[in-house]
């Protein structure tokens, strides 16, 4: 790729950032454009569907997963709190953008999505979290890292479409906590 065009595509990425956090993931891609500096024809250049825009928005919080999990597995405290830690570190990871909570927690378990591949990274972070629990035997053995990505992306997405304050959803995720371990005390 030649270097203006990279510009244009890392600003038209960066721009695509702030405007989805402020406004969410169905903000006019015309608006990002022009924002950015660019003509709609450049933006579609790169980005031919918003799908293709979100996905590369995405990159960057794809690499923060991989940190937020190695965190979560390090985290003090018995079983119980270490999940709520997790559930916590996840609903901020999708929460970023307005709409994000939605749009993921919808996308996962499609294997059309084009935002699957990082749909499968909260998954298996998910599942490395759900693993390290399960092997002290605190976490039953038939639940899987989609279906908490599933309920735990649900609490958010509530959250989220609700302006909920910060403090209401973990009493939410305690519910989802206490049904996934063996001995929630």
């Amino acid at each position: 790729m030649r270097a203006d065009a990279q510009r244009n595509r890392d600003r038209i990425v960066e721009t695509a950032r702030q405007v989805f956090r402020e406004q969410g993931y169905d903000a006019s891609l015309d608006l990002i454009a022009k924002q950015a500096g660019v003509g709609p024809g450049t933006l579609y250049r790169h980005f031919p569907t918003r799908d293709d825009l979100i996905d590369a928005v995405m990159q960057a919080w794809v690499d923060h997963v991989e940190e937020t999990t190695e965190k979560a597995l390090a985290h003090e405290g018995g079983p119980r709190e270490r999940l709520l830690h997790w559930f916590e570190e996840y609903v901020r990871l999708i929460s970023v953008h307005k709409g994000g909570p939605a749009k993921i927690t919808g996308a996962m378990g499609d294997d059309s999505s084009p935002i699957r591949s990082k749909c499968e990274v909260l998954q298996s972070a998910g599942g490395r979290v759900l693993d390290d629990l399960r092997a002290e035997g605190a976490v039953r053995d038939d639940v899987t890292p989609l279906q908490v990505a599933r309920l735990v992306g649900g609490v958010a997405t509530i959250a989220d479409s609700s302006d909920l304050e910060v403090g209401t959803v973990r009493p939410m995720l305690e519910v989802i906590a206490d049904g996934l371990l063996t001995d929630p005390r």
